[in-house]
């Protein structure tokens, strides 16, 4: 049994955002047009377009048509960077320090990744939050996929913010684990703690509107004045 007619409308999409063909914050198609282009009804579309939406991928305005959804630096970090206040407020995090090398890829990355790389790019960095550093951070992606990254140093503090503009990679969702971990030596000198002292260490994978694993993360955070929020719906 073949797919159904409007994912057909929703893979071209898909395909044409990620190839840089349809750009954050430009209008696509009508429902009619696309309709006609692809050869599906007007509610085939209209049902695609609609499906894009409840994924965030595009937004519809009354009168107005239909957009691709332009990620903000700060809508984007802020969706995907959860440290807050105790009491639930947000705090803007600053890149304290970063370093950008690329490396071969060790088995679970290969593994995981999208196309099994060889070569790897490596993203690792500390943020402070309230002026205390708070949080160390190594991203890994496919070098072939983001090629020159080292080059664009320093990095925009939202990394999703990049991959889009710069690599017309769109991450649209991010699973991650969360376990208990104690510093060890190294990490409490970069987060002014003493060994042993309590951190969150949180494990993300995050895929992109084509739905290829891009990014492999893991964090530790501090947990002292802190807390990780999540809203589930």
């Amino acid at each position: 049994m073949g797919l159904p007619l409007y994912q057909k409308v929703i893979d071209t999409i898909v395909a044409r955002i990620a190839a840089g063909e349809l750009l954050p914050g430009g209008i696509l198609p009508s429902e009619f047009q696309l309709a006609a282009e692809i050869g599906v009804s007007q509610g085939t579309a209209r049902k695609a377009l609609m499906m894009l939406e409840q994924h965030g991928i595009v937004r519809r305005e009354q009168g107005r048509g239909t957009f691709v959804t332009a990620r903000t630096p700060d809508s984007s970090l802020f969706n995907f960077f959860r440290l807050r206040r105790p009491d639930g407020t947000i705090i803007k995090p600053e890149v304290v320090s970063e370093e950008i090398r690329e490396r071969p890829a060790d088995a679970a990355e290969q593994t995981a990744l999208h196309e099994h790389p060889d070569l790897v790019t490596e993203i690792r960095r500390v943020r402070s939050l309230d002026g205390v550093a708070s949080a160390i951070e190594t991203a890994v992606v496919p070098a072939a996929l983001f090629p020159g990254l080292a080059r664009r140093a320093p990095l925009p503090s939202a990394l999703y913010i990049l991959y889009q503009q710069g690599y017309s990679c769109i991450v649209l969702r991010a699973e991650e684990t969360i376990t208990a971990v104690t510093a060890g030596a190294a990490e409490a000198e970069l987060l002014g703690l003493t060994p042993g002292s309590a951190l969150l260490r949180v494990e993300r994978v995050a895929t992109d509107i084509l739905g290829r694993v891009v990014e492999r993360r893991h964090s530790l955070y501090r947990t002292d004045g802190l807390c990780y929020k999540v809203t589930l719906e």
